[in-house]
């Protein structure tokens, strides 16, 4: 019994040992500037990496059909190209942004690629919703002032709350501002949840031998797993980060919690929606008269 007993103490301290030097390891890079700068500066090219696939696709789609405009399509790229571009930017200079005052630029600069970000995966949604109506012979009139509206006061409820934190830095302001994007980061969730259930549901209905029928419902699903997961993700994360200082993201002294966090819900789910909507639009074909002589 003696034996068995000192072998489970033996195996508690080997376990709290490799728990502490893990967590020693951890520490040591979140104070260190050397790794802060270099896990910043890896954020900053994989940003930079996105902006540029999304800017080749927007080139790649006005090449092939320049004559139809400002199409949603291109839009939802030229967002993302400028949002991952931002944010690259931010990255590369994020010892800067620390030094400076007052504060809430600091919140300004490091909020607004997020309301961005929302504004770009919202549009799919509009997009998709717009395609279920039309399906359904529904009107479509509403959707996009409705996109409009919830757009202008989620931006202009940001806006009051940057405005008094410039007033005053009241700590339950702040904790307000995070959990009303908290909110919005629930909200657009659930959006695709809705819209992007109720087409992959549709297109399910469809026949079996309808033209593109599999590879849409391959494209719906994917996109709506990877947007809704990504946007309950920083939901969860925005409410630990307001609540809990161990989790802030806004410090530099949390490199390696950044790096996940952004990785997370924001590079690895615009990369995979990048390339599951790389299809090219299909070119006009324009008919001329010819007459015979």
């Amino acid at each position: 019994m003696e034996e068995g007993s000192s072998s489970v103490e033996m195996a508690g301290a080997v376990i709290a040992f490799k728990l502490k030097e893990a967590s020693s390891w951890w520490q040591d890079i979140n104070e260190s500037p050397v790794w802060q700068d270099r896990i910043f500066h890896d954020l900053a090219a994989l940003y930079g990496l996105v902006a540029a696939v999304a800017f080749i696709q927007l080139i790649r789609i006005q090449s092939r059909v320049p004559e139809y405009g400002w199409t949603t399509q291109k839009v939802f790229h030229f967002l993302n190209f400028l949002v991952n571009g931002v944010r690259c930017l931010l990255f590369v200079f994020r010892r800067n942004i620390e030094s400076i005052h007052p504060s809430i630029f600091q919140h300004v600069l490091l909020d607004s690629p997020s309301l961005a970000f929302f504004t770009t995966y919202a549009l799919l949604v509009l997009f998709w919703a717009e395609i279920y109506y039309q399906a359904r012979a529904l009107s479509t009139d509403g959707l996009r002032p409705s996109f409009f509206t919830i757009n202008a006061v989620v931006y202009a409820i940001q806006i009051a709350m940057w405005l008094v934190l410039a007033w005053k830095n009241i700590p339950i302001a702040v904790i307000l501002s995070k959990m009303f994007f908290a909110g919005v980061s629930l909200f657009a969730a659930l959006g695709f949840l809705l819209y992007g259930g109720r087409l992959f549901l549709m297109l399910q209905r469809f026949p079996v031998e309808s033209k593109g029928r599999r590879k849409k419902l391959q494209e719906v699903g994917y996109v709506t797993t990877i947007c809704f997961l990504c946007f309950l993700v920083r939901c969860i994360m925005i409410c630990f980060n307001a609540f809990d200082k161990a989790a802030d993201l806004d410090v530099l002294d949390h490199p390696v919690l950044n790096f996940i966090y952004y990785l997370l819900v924001e590079i690895l789910p615009s990369t995979l929606v990048l390339f599951i909507l790389r299809k090219l639009p299909p070119k006009r074909v324009i008919t001329q008269y010819h007459p015979i002589r």
